[in-house]
């Protein structure tokens, strides 16, 4: 690891002007994934501005019915919030799907939508990874794709979303609030924090330099039937080949998001008109534009049958 600077902030928008100004500086919270990426020198920041004493760290009624969720709330104690369980059970159960216990109990609601692809090329520093070092090229495209992503990539980057909890989200039409470096906020819907790879994969969000996460809000209660479906190659600590995030009411109507599919979390919501007639159809239209490769064409069948089986357990119950 190679050495760095540190010092705490006093306010989301000291935080926010510190970083504006330091293009070698990264916000430090959970650092379950930072630190891993600092130990590779994938990344190297020069200096760490700690936001943990921010004081964002509670769940507050919305003001209009929803919920306002702190940037450095844990994963442990979002997912086990008395509210969120009963009203946004999506949510709870994409949250326990990710990591163990021990990274739920450090990893925060701001980091966890953060987190950095898994690709094996982007973690392998001897090999070309365009994410990682732009204009070095995408070692993975012509490599070894199983686990990569099969709609929205771009001749620069296949790699995909890794997390679970931001597919939840993306289901539930949330919105991430933020504080940027000249002190001004900003409003995102899910739908439009995470890019696509494009022309410039090296960013996976929107944020601008130094922009801050403050707060996630959820929109009132879905109701519906909620289900978190995720399928991978052992029962923990992997990522999703598949994941599906459903609500689906009592007429048939629903929305449903997928992970482990794409850069982000992939949602087409006209598509979801098809849903009543089966995941087949749906399935058809979600993935319309797909690019699979051969070592991953297969998950796009198993997207389909994962659909299939979320839309049969929401019938049976």
């Amino acid at each position: 690891m190679k050495a760095f600077t540190y010092e705490r902030a006093k306010s989301p928008a000291d935080a926010a002007a510190i970083v504006g100004r330091n293009p070698q500086a990264k916000f430090l919270a959970g650092g379950t994934n930072l630190l891993d990426l600092m130990k590779l020198e994938i990344e190297t920041p020069t200096h760490l501005v700690d936001v943990q004493e921010l004081k964002l760290d509670r769940i507050e009624r919305g003001d209009d019915g929803g919920l306002r969720i702190g940037a450095l709330v844990t994963n442990t104690a979002l997912a086990s919030d008395k509210r969120i369980r009963r009203d946004y059970g999506v949510l709870t159960r994409a949250i326990v799907a990710g990591a163990s216990g021990q990274l739920r109990n450090k990893a925060t609601t701001a980091g966890n939508l953060m987190q950095r692809t898994r690709c094996p090329y982007f973690y392998d520093t001897n090999q070309p990874c365009n994410k990682r070092a732009p204009g070095s090229g995408c070692a993975a495209i012509g490599g070894y794709s199983r686990q990569l992503a099969v709609i929205g990539p771009s001749d620069k980057c296949i790699a995909t979303y890794p997390g679970d909890m931001a597919v939840g989200l993306r289901v539930l039409d949330a919105t991430v609030e933020t504080v940027k470096a000249d002190g001004s906020q900003r409003r995102i819907p899910i739908a439009d924090f995470h890019r696509l790879p494009e022309a410039a994969p090296e960013r996976d969000n929107v944020l601008e330099r130094g922009e801050l996460v403050t707060h996630v809000t959820l929109p009132k209660p879905a109701g519906g039937t909620q289900v978190y479906r995720k399928v991978r190659d052992r029962a923990s600590y992997a990522f999703a080949l598949v994941s599906v995030a459903a609500v689906i009411q009592k007429d048939g109507s629903a929305r449903v998001a997928f992970g482990g599919v794409a850069p982000k979390p992939w949602r087409v919501e006209a598509a979801e008109s098809s849903l009543p007639q089966g995941a087949k159809a749906a399935a058809a239209r979600i993935f319309a534009d797909a690019r699979p490769t051969e070592d991953n064409r297969f998950k796009l069948l198993l997207a389909e049958r994962t659909l299939a089986g979320v839309l049969a357990d929401a019938k049976g119950r």
